[in-house]
């Protein structure tokens, strides 16, 4: 028999044949067994007042067009626009979604090493392809490859006086790196480079340069493309 409605508002979870209800439904089957919607409602974890959790996800999700990608690229506080999401809620959604991209990057980034440009890509792209700003990282090799230490250095837009190659080089020494890979995103998705970030290639190749700790590449990460400017040639 179908749960109640009362006063013309929708049942609460707790109304649902325990069959329909998303916690008990995943419990019983699996994650996959739901919908995105379900999905939310488990992770928001309870509904607002005169609406179910199920209806509070989905009008979450219809507030960033049905895309979890442009949730996932939301502040806190764009989250807690929606009625029934509030800081407690919003912190679990974020982080949801933040344990997804980290999984996406797991498969590239259990090899400590560093090959190709394309190692690059897959372990930081999923990482960074939904950020709103640029970030810039460097990976830090020893003379195998092996990957001794990975760091954010920056966020905001690249430029030479954000980068200063104190900032790249002072880790790579201290760990004895033996070579250094820089990576930055574009929030665009295209990953084609700006003169700036040339400039700032060009100033830190030279800076490994004489310090004798040689800059390996620099990728740029779009959306689902790359860009080596190592392999375009450029300083």
């Amino acid at each position: 028999m179908a749960a109640a409605i009362h006063d013309g508002m929708a049942p609460k979870i707790l109304e649902l044949p325990a069959s329909e209800r998303p916690r008990e439904r995943l419990r019983r089957f699996s994650p996959d067994a739901l919908s995105t919607t379900e999905l939310l409602a488990v992770v928001l974890g309870g509904g607002a007042t005169g609406r179910s959790a199920v209806d509070v996800a989905g009008r979450l999700l219809a507030d960033f067009g049905g895309s979890l990608r442009e949730m996932g690229q939301a502040e806190p506080a764009e989250l807690e626009r929606t009625g029934g999401v509030g800081p407690a809620r919003s912190a679990a959604v974020a982080a949801a979604l933040a344990l997804g991209r980290r999984q996406a990057a797991e498969p590239a980034r259990a090899s400590a090493r560093i090959r190709s440009p394309a190692d690059v890509f897959g372990r930081l792209g999923p990482l960074l392809r939904d950020r709103r700003q640029e970030e810039f990282w460097v990976i830090y090799l020893d003379t195998q490859s092996q990957v001794l230490l990975e760091r954010r250095l920056t966020v905001g837009l690249l430029n030479s006086s954000l980068v200063h190659p104190r900032e790249v080089f002072a880790p790579a020494i201290a760990t004895a790196s033996a070579s250094v890979i820089l990576a930055h995103n574009h929030p665009s998705g295209e990953p084609e480079p700006s003169p700036e970030d040339i400039a700032v290639t060009c100033q830190l190749v030279e800076s490994g340069r004489l310090l004798g700790i040689p800059v390996r590449d620099h990728i740029i990460l779009g959306d689902r493309a790359y860009v080596s400017l190592r392999e375009r040639g450029i300083c």
